[in-house]
């Protein structure tokens, strides 16, 4: 009959207990004796130390320092590809023409199911958010663009309903996807839902693999032009922003 220790798998360790394992690492290591601490001792990433008075707390390992590493590295390697293709978008925007802002804060309205009180605001945050540079106010075609540059963070994304919501009570909305380490999008168009917006990072180049529909909508609120007002738009490439207004 094998032994206990010669038949045991480690467990397979994910973002909480990286997370888990981050808050011992800067704490007093004080046991909550959960199944996350228990994955965490099996794996070796910490272990129990028992006071001279007899109280017992726990100590990120060697073994779990290096994980956490391991772990710093990849989130930082996946913020910059984030970041980069932010970047990216905002500038194809600019290039086309249009008014380009990165990491707003925009106030929305989002469905509530109750019929006494339909919308309730909410803070949309969008990657890109930009419009036409056009004199009249029925033409600036707001879009949205939200970047992914992970699958495990667009599927979560995904099933946030109010945000998707919020995104297009601002305007069209786009799923912008980025690619895995071996070059492949992280999703297929099909993925996202159909209201929004497709484009897919292939090689050096951004292709439309789906238009957005474009919802139905008035007027901007004045808080989304107030925010853009005390904002600072993505530059030009010429500076001539006037110029580009024409007889619109």
């Amino acid at each position: 009959m094998p032994s206990i220790e010669n038949s045991f798998t480690p467990p397979a360790l994910g973002k909480p207990h990286a997370r888990r394992l981050r808050d011992i690492y800067r704490s007093a290591g004080w046991p909550c004796q959960d199944a996350l601490e228990i994955d965490l001792l099996a794996a070796g990433m910490l272990e129990r130390v028992r006071a001279p008075l007899g109280h017992e707390t726990l100590r990120v390992t060697d073994l779990g320092v290096q994980w956490l590493a391991r772990t710093l590295a990849g989130n930082r390697a996946a913020l910059s590809a984030h970041e980069a293709l932010v970047e990216r978008v905002a500038q194809e925007m600019a290039r086309a023409g249009r008014l380009a802002w990165r990491g707003l804060s925009l106030r929305a309205q989002v469905p509530t199911g109750d019929e006494a009180k339909p919308l309730r605001w909410c803070v949309a945050r969008p990657d890109v958010f930009s419009i036409r540079q056009t004199s009249v106010e029925a033409y600036v075609e707001p879009i949205v663009h939200e970047i992914k540059v992970r699958r495990s963070d667009l599927l979560a994304d995904l099933r946030q309903d109010a945000k998707r919501a919020a995104y297009r009570d601002l305007g069209e909305c786009w799923y912008v996807l980025g690619t895995d380490a071996k070059g492949k999008p992280i999703a297929q168009p099909d993925e996202v839902p159909p209201e929004c917006g497709v484009l897919v990072l292939e090689g050096e180049r951004l292709n439309v693999a789906r238009p957005a529909l474009r919802p139905a909508r008035g007027a901007l609120p004045f808080g989304v032009w107030m925010a853009l007002a005390k904002a600072t738009p993505l530059e030009t490439a010429d500076g001539d922003s006037q110029a580009m207004l024409g007889a619109n």
